[in-house]
């Protein structure tokens, strides 16, 4: 599955911002709908999306909360209540959504959570890292897979993380009953399930006009990185002795406009027709990793494209929602 894994010339870098990836375009008609969109990196792609004219619709557990955060940011957007970890919720969510009869021609499905310290799960008792990142996102676009086709030309983004070489999916032990809970581990094994979750969605969409990526934003300071301490960050780096993020994109270190560039890329540029499926960073697309090279994590890890891996999940993640994905 590593084909299309290849950067392209395209003028854009670490240092892009989503300013200069919708700069001229119009997207006027379009609705997209974005997941975490109250909220950091989320935020800014939505703000983006709307600045360009497209109807943006946020789905949100805490609905008020979100209403003021993005009134704060004055981001012109719908907001509707769900909750990724709440199998009704997302029904509800769906429901009112396709009674609309709106076309969906962009879903970011940015939302997650990152290295919850101690094992958490989910009403259907599915570890919560796993559950908020990769299933919860799996039963919305397949509940929502009518109005994606109905767009006739949609994409769905699924941010994800270069933390997917934390873990490779361990599917005879996904809820860690098994083994000892790790929070890094499971936010790993969750971010890898949303690149293979873009592959076999893109794999089973393209014939229906709708497409799929997957990404890592880059390293950002923000609110998912409650669970790090003070002290944590500044011994990574990402903040200086005053608490300030730090920037420095070239390594890997970016603003929230830099980060939330790579969303908007996958989301609406012309560059990536017929090229879906792939990982994308710094608004391009990433290479595979080498292992044995100098920079082992930097880029898609190979086992993250394993097409068996792959199917094996989809066909695992519709078992764990209950929901059949039949395309």
């Amino acid at each position: 599955m590593t084909g299309n894994q290849t950067p392209i010339e395209n003028g854009f870098s670490a240092y892009t911002t989503t300013s200069d990836v919708i700069r001229g375009m119009n997207l006027v008609g379009r609705v997209a709908i974005v997941t975490g969109g109250y909220a950091g990196l989320g935020l800014e792609a939505a703000r983006t999306l709307a600045s360009a004219g497209a109807r943006v619709i946020v789905p949100a557990r805490d609905v008020e909360r979100a209403r003021g955060t993005m009134n704060e940011a004055g981001v012109c957007a719908e907001i509707e209540q769900m909750d990724l970890t709440d199998t009704s919720s997302i029904n509800g969510f769906v429901r009112w959504f396709l009674q609309t009869g709106l076309p969906l021609h962009i879903l970011i499905n940015s939302a997650g959570i990152m290295a919850s310290p101690v094992l958490e799960q989910d009403s259907r008792g599915n570890e919560l890292q796993f559950s908020t990142n990769h299933l919860g996102h799996f039963q919305l676009t397949c509940g929502l897979w009518p109005a994606l086709t109905r767009a006739q030309g949609a994409r769905v983004v699924a941010v994800s993380s270069l933390g997917h070489h934390l873990s490779d999916i361990v599917f005879n032990d996904i809820n860690f009953a098994e083994r000892p809970y790790d929070g890094w581990l499971a936010y790993g094994q969750s971010k890898t399930a949303n690149i293979l979750f873009a592959h076999e969605l893109d794999k089973r969409g393209r014939g229906h006009d709708v497409r799929a990526f997957s990404l890592h934003p880059g390293g950002i300071v923000t609110n998912l990185a409650k669970h790090m301490s003070i002290e944590t960050l500044k011994a990574a780096g990402n903040i200086d002795e005053d608490g300030r993020p730090v920037i420095d994109p070239a390594r890997d270190m970016k603003s929230i406009a830099q980060g939330a560039a790579t969303h908007v890329w996958c989301a609406v540029s012309p560059q990536l027709e017929k090229l879906g499926g792939v990982f994308c960073m710094d608004c391009n697309i990433a290479i595979v990793a080498d292992p044995k090279g100098d920079h082992p994590t930097r880029g898609v890890a190979e086992y993250a494209l394993d097409g068996d891996s792959a199917s094996k999940l989809w066909s695992l993640s519709e078992t764990m929602t209950g929901v059949r994905f039949d395309i």
